[in-house]
């Protein structure tokens, strides 16, 4: 017989999971749903280190990354505003789910409540890129570290994008952050693990 302490998939109450999951059936619009995943690899410098992180997200998600650039100018580091430093890809849709499918192992499949924020979209960072299941080392493209952002949101988030008539979305329709762990949760099978 073991006396091993059961993990909690979720930091929350049952009860507080049932309401949840019976508010997201009355209503469809109160679903919410992974809008976009953000891939990024900051090298903090140009040239070739830059060139091989590119070659490392495109080599993991199939896009071509866009190159980002230093806001300003950063003597210590040796930066200079304007000069390429990052690249970054965005998932939406099916390939997002799947590239999070592929890296979540990577975490062990488990993140923390602290990582929620009150909107609920979520950060993780992979120390070595080689720790994805499936990627191996190469010698000539050497190790990265990335960060990877989910935003989640409800259907009718396009009310603040769209061009005519952009409106805000009241508080009442944001997504919680317990909302958002039970969508991982159910979606993803991650473990929410307690601050």
């Amino acid at each position: 017989m073991s006396t091993q302490k059961q993990v909690q998939p979720l930091p929350l109450e049952p009860t507080q999971i049932e309401e949840i999951k019976k508010r997201w059936e009355s209503n469809p619009m109160l679903k919410p749903r992974i809008a976009k995943v953000t891939v990024n690899i900051s090298v903090g410098e140009s040239g070739e280190r830059l060139q091989k992180a590119v070659k490392v997200l495109e080599m993991l998600t199939g896009q071509k990354p866009s190159i980002r650039r230093a806001k300003r100018t950063i003597r210590d580091f040796g930066i200079r505003k304007g000069e390429p430093i990052a690249a970054v890809v965005t998932l939406r849709g099916e390939k997002a789910i799947e590239f999070l499918r592929r890296v979540l192992p990577a975490v062990g499949n488990k993140l923390k409540a602290s990582q929620f924020d009150e909107y609920g979209n979520v950060g993780f960072g992979i120390k070595e890129h080689i720790l994805i299941p499936g990627v191996r080392y190469d010698p000539e493209i050497g190790v990265f570290g990335m960060d990877v952002v989910v935003t989640v949101e409800r259907p009718g988030y396009r009310v603040a994008r769209r061009r005519r008539a952009r409106s805000h979305i009241p508080r009442r329709h944001r997504v919680t952050r317990e909302e958002s762990m039970v969508l991982l949760h159910e979606l993803l099978g991650v473990v929410i693990e307690p601050r």
